[in-house]
Formats: structure tokens, C-alpha cells, sequence
């Protein structure tokens, strides 16, 4: 009895160790595919965080909006669209629509159905280079014929990217990658549909954007080194939530993008193509003229961190075809006590 006992008991131990040599692989493993460990989980953060991302999820209905700057733009800014911020420059897409669209009657919900609702109407898309103080110093045209409407914008750390669309949903884009110092533009290629806003997610080798009112969500992969990289294949998905209509979005390490449209800012996880965390913005652009009430995140942004824990947050939503760069730091409710004493401007905002 006893020896059999014995054996029982080293065949349990032997069997235990084998599970926990196990367990912890596996959570290695998982760890290094971007899970989170339970230390993570319960200060609500990831591996795959970066520091805006971390502090993005922080934030609530309570955050803590401080207005620091209003840069007024003293050149025809148009209808704004994408925003990036490159050092102590800045560059933002825009349409000058010539000529409105027209409805033909046509009812289609930009998703499953892909019929052309409206005429093209006419117009010039640009990309415009402006300095800290509001200078322009720098434009491109990106007008082809009916593809004149540039969407959301980012840069990936060497290339700006642009999407030009007919102005209507279910048409067609021409992909642009953007040389920020020279401002030559590239065209990667053309999608059969309208799309809103570009991501570059280097690591991975892909593309993510957004159709018209971001109803669906596409992933281009490319293959090939640098500027030689060509598509190799696409595929989209519907988007999961309908209460942001993402108009500006940009890569955030690891796998995600930050969206913003009317009403909102959205974390998205581009694994599965789903919003991880969600901040409404209530705040409006002017009370007066022709947009009164318009949303600040309506059109381009650009986040970035500021102090310990806040983000400083650049708006150019346009009222009436003119845009001001709206400067805003957001800090947590949980970090309340800096929003007394925020990060000063620098020099020329």
C-alpha cells in the first residue's frame, strides 16, 4: 500500500510539473502575441500599448478638455480633412469642391449595396504644409479628374498617406504615398471604392482604411521593400459600431488606429477590426454661421502626449471652407490635478 501510494504521489508530482512547464509556455507564448497578463488587466492596459494608447484609455466623459491655443490659418484652408504633425510642421488634406454633387435617386447604404447614388461633381484636392504659426510653406495638388476628395491622412515615419476619392460613396480612390520634405506624391494604387482615411501599420505590412461614413473596414496587404511595395490583397469588413463616422484615423503601436469623426474618438484594434475604447466629445467648433455646433472632432486631428499623463489634442475642423488649428490638452479625471497647471505652448503656438 505504501509503495503504491508513493508511486501515485511522484506520478502526481511528475503530472503537475509537466502542467505548469506547460502553462507557463503557453503564457509566454500568448504574451508575445500581444494578450495581456493579469497585471496589465487590471491596471487596463496591454503589452501592446503605446504611450498615447495608454493614456487614450484613460480617458472618460469626465475627462478634463483645456483649451490652449487657436492657430488662425491666413490662406484658404477649404473643407479639412486629415492632420498629421511632423516636428514643428504640419500637414493637412482638403477638398475645394467646384461644382456640388447631385442625387439621382439612387438609395444606397454604402455597405452591402454599391450603387452610385449622386453625379461627381467637381473639385481640387490638396495636401497643404503649414508651420507652428500658421505659415503655409508647402502644397501639392492631388486632382485627377473626378478623383479630387482626399481623406484622413498619417504618416508611418518616412511617407505621408493620402486616399483621393470621387466625392460620392460606393465610387473609386487613388492611394497616394507623399515624401513630407519634397511633397512628391506617389500613387500606390487605385481602390474600387471611396475611401475616407488611411492607416500604414509598418510592422505588419498593411494598409487600413475607411469607406464613406467608415461603413466598411479595409485591410490592403503589400509585398515588396519600401517604395517598391505593391498590393497583394484586400478584403474589408463591416464596421462594428455606427456612431462615429471616422473621418482622420492614425497607426498607433501595436495594432491599432485612432479615429476620430462627429462626436467622438475611437481606439481601434485592427486585429479584428473593432473599437477597444470609445471617448464622446461634446465639444463644438463655434456656436455662430453656417456649422454652428459642429463637432471638433468632425474632421482632422492629431493626438500626441503632453506632461506626465495628459494628451494635447490639434482639431481643423472647417467652418464655412476656413479652418483655425484648435489646440486642446485632454488629461484623465484620475490625473485631474495637472489640468491646473498645463504644459505650456511652445514657441510660435
Amino acid at each position: 500500500m505504501g509503495r503504491r501510494r508513493s508511486r501515485s504521489i511522484v506520478a502526481l508530482t511528475q503530472a503537475l510539473m509537466i502542467l505548469a512547464v506547460a502553462t507557463t509556455g503557453l503564457l509566454s507564448i500568448a504574451t508575445a502575441q500581444g494578450a495581456q497578463d493579469p497585471a496589465d488587466l487590471q491596471r487596463g492596459r496591454s503589452p501592446r500599448d503605446s504611450e498615447i494608447v495608454r493614456r487614450f484609455r484613460l480617458l472618460d466623459r469626465n475627462a478634463i478638455w483645456t483649451p490652449v491655443g487657436r492657430i488662425r490659418m491666413p490662406w484658404k484652408t477649404f473643407h479639412t480633412q486629415g492632420l498629421v504633425r511632423i516636428g514643428d510642421t504640419f500637414y493637412v488634406s482638403a477638398v475645394d469642391v467646384l461644382e456640388r454633387s447631385v442625387r439621382n435617386g439612387v438609395e444606397t447604404d454604402a455597405l452591402y449595396d454599391r450603387s452610385l447614388d449622386r453625379s461627381t461633381g467637381a473639385g481640387r484636392g490638396w495636401l497643404f504644409k503649414f508651420t507652428s504659426d500658421g505659415t503655409l510653406v508647402g502644397r501639392v495638388e492631388l486632382t485627377d479628374g473626378a478623383v479630387y476628395h482626399p481623406g484622413g491622412i498619417d504618416y508611418d515615419g518616412t511617407s505621408i498617406w493620402v486616399p483621393v476619392a470621387e466625392y460620392r460613396p460606393n465610387s473609386r480612390s487613388h492611394v497616394y504615398r507623399v515624401d513630407p520634405d519634397t511633397l512628391t506624391a506617389t500613387r500606390v494604387f487605385t481602390a474600387p471604392d471611396h475611401i475616407g482615411g488611411i492607416v500604414h501599420d509598418v510592422r505588419e505590412g498593411t494598409l487600413h482604411g475607411v469607406s464613406w461614413d467608415s461603413r466598411r473596414l479595409y485591410t490592403w496587404r503589400l509585398s515588396g521593400p519600401g517604395e517598391q511595395a505593391r498590393v497583394v490583397s484586400s478584403d474589408w469588413v463591416p464596421n462594428a459600431q455606427s456612431y462615429v463616422a471616422y473621418q482622420d484615423c492614425h497607426y498607433q503601436d501595436v495594432g491599432y488606429m485612432l479615429c476620430g469623426g462627429g462626436g467622438g474618438l475611437d481606439l481601434v484594434d485592427l486585429r479584428d477590426a473593432r473599437p477597444t475604447h470609445q471617448v464622446s466629445v461634446t465639444l463644438v467648433i463655434d456656436d455662430t454661421g453656417p456649422n454652428a455646433g459642429l463637432s471638433i472632432t468632425n474632421n482632422a486631428f492629431w493626438i500626441e502626449p503632453t506632461g506626465p499623463h495628459a494628451l494635447r489634442a490639434y482639431f481643423m475642423t472647417e467652418r464655412d471652407n476656413q479652418a483655425d488649428l484648435l489646440i486642446y490638452d485632454i488629461t484623465p479625471w484620475i490625473h485631474r490635478s495637472e489640468a491646473d497647471h498645463p504644459t505650456p505652448m511652445p514657441d510660435g503656438q
